[in-house]
């Protein structure tokens, strides 16, 4: 497939998927979310239910660490990612207001990998996300590989500041910008489900979309907002639920074999070879 026709076929996905969404309706019900990411992400993981509850337990317990009694949360939409080489899945979990952990869904993701200057491993803890470090979307530039990082042009890309995580060039641990962002479609995505990244958090196209859609991680953007403040990040026609959260919570199974449910992917296609860019390109990451 040509790179033009690769894009134009890129372009009509992303179309279509914003279409059906603003022809949806105000979801009367949080685990209305289910059905919705089902139908809209491309990527997905079949999580057994004893799986889930697994998750949902490690996800409660990694918020306690933290200091937040899930009992006293108000209701709202928290990610969880399993960093495990083994698995490396994003699991969408929605808390009710009696405290249970609801799953909603799942994708594979890629986090940090060992490589040279400049990557960490993906750090664990809960991860608040704020206006106090503010998204931006991508703007669809090739790096010198003719990679774009963060994706095509508008998706966006969830900030959480700068973390302490351990360097994977040499030993200790340093300063890293952890994001959460979709990656180049071509080279990248078909890898999600295995460590990629120089510490970031990749996920697929239609997942980073749903998550933009709806507010799925916008709590704190909408307190804002009802406060007055304006953000040319988010996009007036979404649609965000009354239970957008705040919270990314990155966790280690330290699983000694992959689960059937998240297989490993192929990554037989090659990386491009190294061209010069037509623009400046932010770094991968």
């Amino acid at each position: 497939m040509t790179r033009y026709y690769f894009y134009a076929f890129r372009t009509v996905t992303l179309a279509m998927w914003l279409l059906g969404a603003t022809q949806s309706f105000a979801m009367e019900s949080a685990l209305a979310l289910r059905e919705i990411y089902m139908q809209r992400v491309d990527r997905q993981l079949a999580v057994p239910q004893q799986e889930q509850r697994f998750y949902a337990e490690q996800l409660i317990q990694q918020l306690h660490q933290a200091g937040l009694d899930h009992l006293h949360l108000p209701p709202q939409y928290v990610v969880l990612v399993d960093r495990s080489r083994h698995v490396q899945a994003l699991l969408l979990f929605w808390i009710s207001g009696d405290g249970l952990a609801e799953f909603i869904g799942a994708s594979p993701v890629s986090t940090g990998r060992r490589g040279g200057f400049m990557y960490y491993e993906t750090p664990t803890g809960v991860f608040d996300h704020t206006v106090a470090n503010r998204d931006f979307r991508a703007e669809g530039t090739e790096n010198a590989l003719g990679i774009m990082g963060y994706g095509t042009r508008g998706m966006r890309v969830y900030d959480f500041g700068w973390v302490s995580a351990r360097r994977m060039w040499k030993r200790g641990e340093g300063e890293m910008r952890l994001q959460m962002h979709a990656t180049d479609p071509r080279y990248l995505e078909p890898r999600l489900g295995s460590v990629q990244s120089m510490g970031c958090i990749r996920i697929p196209a239609t997942l980073n979309m749903l998550f933009d859609h709806y507010g799925i991680l916008d709590a704190d953007y909408e307190q804002a907002m009802t406060n007055g403040r304006r953000f040319w990040e988010i996009h007036m026609d979404r649609e965000a639920t009354r239970w957008s959260g705040r919270y990314v919570v990155v966790m280690d199974s330290n699983r000694a074999e992959r689960p059937e449910w998240s297989p490993q992917p192929s990554l037989q296609m090659r990386m491009p070879k190294t061209k010069k860019p037509t623009i400046a390109a932010p770094v991968q990451r």
